[in-house]
């Protein structure tokens, strides 16, 4: 192959979030709605000499480097039977981590799709999907990225035909840590009166009135700080805005660009159209 060989790797954003109970195996049941944003890392393969290395550059991740998504991804190949050769592989991080738009799980959803065509690995898309999903409930999303409702743990996925060209897409992610331990400790499962998919269906102007993210109610009483920068994208004139996932970026749609940048200039920001 030619090397290295360079593949970008998006992200998402949830548009709303319901946790509706909790399941016998301590886990939630949710439904959700992942939209595909063109905000990208960068991902670059080569072989490598006697072990796979890793090298990151950009946004700085947490955790040992042996444990990323993306060496987990290569390893994950081999223990089912292929025959990959050590990767040399530089991943430069754009997307920030623990800000709930799927960064990590983007990565290594990318690194088994590049991987599989690099190596011709006989693998079809809903196998790499199979595969990826013992990654992270959301990893089968990035094999091909495309609005899904998602259900059960975030795996179980229906395509929807939502479509948001033409919107202007904000994203503010603070330097603010929410753990998933953190995030599902303070809901309560419960049942929308008006399920998602019916409020996902109607104009966005409409979705602020029913459109919800259940995590939201009570990582803004311990990070006051998100709530105040959702209120104020709602104040320079988003349509809808809320919390992507557990946090912690929020993100709001509006119609013409938004020029309020300088408003969160001490946060990561991000504006582009959908």
């Amino acid at each position: 192959m030619n090397m290295p060989y360079r593949i970008q790797t998006g992200c998402k954003i949830n548009l709303g979030l319901n946790i509706v109970e909790r399941r016998p195996d301590g886990y939630h049941n949710l439904e959700t709605i992942f939209y595909p944003v063109p905000l990208f890392d960068e991902l670059s393969v080569s072989e490598g000499n006697g072990e796979d290395e890793l090298t990151l550059e950009g946004n700085p991740l947490e955790g040992e480097v042996q444990d990323n998504l993306v060496l987990r991804a290569v390893r994950l190949l081999r223990q089912e039977g292929f025959p990959v050769p050590p990767l040399s592989i530089d991943l430069k991080k754009v997307i920030p981590s623990g800000a709930g738009l799927g960064g990590g799980s983007s990565d290594a959803a990318c690194m088994i799709k590049t991987v599989s065509r690099l190596y011709n690995l006989p693998l079809t898309e809903e196998q790499m999907k199979d595969l990826v999903r013992k990654l992270g409930a959301d990893c089968p999303f990035f094999i091909s990225p495309q609005p899904l409702y998602a259900e059960g743990i975030g795996d179980v996925f229906t395509s929807i035909s939502l479509n948001l060209k033409g919107w202007y897409l904000m994203l503010v992610k603070p330097e603010v840590h929410v753990s998933t331990r953190e995030a599902y400790a303070g809901v309560r499962p419960h049942r929308p009166t008006c399920s998602l998919l019916e409020t996902a269906a109607l104009p966005v102007g409409q979705w602020s009135e029913r459109m919800v993210n259940d995590f939201e109610e009570s990582i803004f009483l311990n990070h006051p700080l998100l709530g105040e920068i959702k209120a104020e994208l709602y104040r320079q004139g988003a349509a809808y805005a809320s919390m992507s996932g557990s946090g912690s970026t929020i993100f709001g749609l509006f119609r013409s660009r938004p020029t309020c940048e300088q408003l969160f200039a001490e946060h990561f920001t991000f504006v582009c159209q959908l």
